[in-house]
């Protein structure tokens, strides 16, 4: 073939000679770039009023009504109950079922020994603490005769549960305990604030009260025995007086001594 090149030349090879440094470098294909520059849009600050009308036109949605971290959360369907929280709940049912004071107190964070004081204290009084989990307490309140103290429970609360009522000595414990405030409490079926509570706690013991109570009726009782009587009586002694004088009248009088009769 007469094209001046030897079979095998590779393009960039002179004849005659070994492969030269530049063979490995040559692609087979080369792009080559002519023309203009590429048009790129450099940035550009918005003009004041556009922005001024964005930030009018903005949407901006509506507030609910409630908000939602006060809606009741949505459990999904189908949700098998845990045990452990079957225990809690059941252990604060018999605790209500037998307690004649119920106090819900607001439990704020102090050391264990405090608490084991606390408790020592209290049971001396048969008043016993009871540390329950919202979650748990709240579906046995709402089904109970204690659902009123519902609103009650918005934190980390303990329960003080009696089979007495025994709200004085209650008070008198938790007056040196700052971390543990006393919200309300139910005794005897009647639900009472703080200030009820402590109403309460400044009344006579029972049997005190049933002492007076039934003094004070006695003292009605004979005083009402006494009226019913007074008439009667009166009106025997007016009988008893009236006879006597008419049967005064009735005799006949007898002559003085030394006179008769008749003709002798």
């Amino acid at each position: 073939m007469g094209t001046g090149l030897g079979q095998g030349t590779a393009v960039g090879q002179r004849p005659g000679m070994g492969p030269g440094p530049r063979q490995a470098w040559l692609p087979a294909l080369q792009l080559l770039r002519r023309g203009s520059k590429a048009v790129t849009r450099h940035w550009k600050a918005m003009h004041l009023q556009r922005q001024k009308l964005l930030a009018v036109t903005e949407y901006v949605p509506p507030r609910p009504a409630v908000p939602p971290r006060c809606l009741p959360r949505h459990t999904p369907q189908g949700h098998e109950e845990d045990g452990h929280a079957r225990v809690l709940r059941r252990r604060v049912e018999e605790a209500l079922r037998g307690s004649r004071m119920v106090a819900v107190c607001q439990y704020n964070s102090m050391p264990d020994e405090d608490m084991v004081t606390l408790r020592h204290y209290l049971r001396k009084h048969h008043i016993h603490v009871q540390f329950v989990l919202n979650e748990v307490v709240r579906p046995v309140l709402e089904h109970s005769k204690y659902r009123n103290l519902l609103p009650l429970f918005v934190c980390r609360n303990i329960l003080l549960v009696s089979p007495e009522t025994r709200a004085r000595e209650m008070l008198r414990v938790l007056r040196g305990v700052p971390q543990v405030n006393l919200l309300g409490a139910c005794i005897d079926d009647t639900i009472l604030s703080r200030q009820g509570v402590e109403n309460f706690a400044r009344l006579p013991p029972l049997e005190v009260s049933q002492g007076q109570t039934v003094a004070a009726l006695s003292v009605l009782s004979s005083q009402t025995s006494s009226l019913l009587q007074r008439g009667p009586a009166h009106l025997t002694a007016l009988l008893d007086e009236h006879i006597r004088r008419l049967r005064d009248a009735g005799e006949p009088t007898e002559p003085p001594p030394g006179q008769s009769t008749g003709n002798h």
